[in-house]
């Protein structure tokens, strides 16, 4: 049996995922990066994207996040990240229509009034949330 460690998912609202996992990979900032027990440590950005744990009993589980840091140690895991939001919760519909909003708003809205970034910012997560339900879901 693979080597497990713990990993804690934390945001604003509080702890998401308290597990003992054998394995994850996860979006930085400079792209995907895969942490196994024993990994050297390391603190990474993160982006907006993905988080797949391999749980010890061999169980995948998917989450959307957004942003923030994961620190590694030789013996665990600790990723505090804005949102984090786990597959098979995620609302498709509302992300639909979140996404909807975000391009109406770059194609449609007044660049005098609307905020550019922002609303790239909506599309991105929206997006993601998206992809994540899709590939995370059985």
């Amino acid at each position: 049996m693979p080597r497990s460690f713990p990993v804690r998912v934390l945001t604003p609202m509080g702890q998401v995922l308290a597990t003992r996992a054998t394995g994850l990979r996860v979006s930085a900032a400079d792209g995907f990066v895969g942490v196994m027990a024993l990994h050297a440590p390391m603190v990474t950005e993160l982006a907006i994207g993905s988080l797949v744990v391999t749980e010890s009993e061999g169980e995948r589980r998917h989450f959307a996040i957004v942003g923030g840091v994961m620190r590694v140690k030789r013996d665990e895991v600790l990723l505090l990240v804005e949102a984090a939001e786990e597959a098979e919760e995620i609302d498709v519909e509302r992300a639909r229509r979140a996404l909807q909003r975000a391009r109406e708003r770059l194609v449609h809205g007044d660049p005098a009034v609307i905020d550019i970034s922002r609303a790239e910012l909506a599309l991105a997560r929206a997006r993601n949330r998206l992809r994540v339900a899709e590939r995370g879901r059985p």
